[in-house]
């Protein structure tokens, strides 16, 4: 992964907030993502959120069974959030649209049952403004649609 990620020379970690637009089919952006997200984390940086937004949302449905010659994004997040902390915030708008509720929103809409993944949250714009005011940098993946 060396040269994937130039940083300039800073005296200490910046923060990064992550927006992913791209659907998790799209492997080629999606996994850019992950893989700038693994980099900065081991140059020393800190992620403070990646915010899941428009098709991205789907990365957070515990429903979706990937091809066997497809990365599964959504294990490989869940792993990445596990081990250094991070919050995966999933767009609550975009997700009710495409049937990813978690236990509360299942309950207020009368819902059979929950379909958000385990170490994602819903959360409303707002998450990803106020994170986007706390980070130093924020950082957009994938056009969406």
């Amino acid at each position: 992964m060396a040269g994937f990620l130039y940083m300039p020379n800073t005296a200490h970690p910046l923060s990064y907030c992550i927006l992913v637009r791209c659907a998790p089919s799209q492997q080629s952006q999606a996994l850019s993502a992950l893989h700038f997200t693994q980099a900065l984390l081991a140059q020393g940086h800190k992620v403070l959120r990646v915010f899941f937004y428009q098709q991205a949302v789907l990365t957070g449905s515990s429903l979706r069974v990937m091809p066997q010659d497809e990365s599964n994004l959504t294990s490989q997040w869940q792993q990445l959030a596990q081990q250094h902390q991070i919050e995966l915030g999933v767009c609550i708008a975009a997700a009710l649209q495409t049937g990813i509720v978690n236990q509360q929103e299942s309950q207020r809409y009368e819902l059979p049952g929950t379909s958000l993944a385990e170490g994602f949250e819903l959360v409303g714009l707002g998450q990803l403004a106020a994170a986007s005011a706390q980070c130093d940098r924020l950082v957009s993946f994938g056009a969406g649609s």
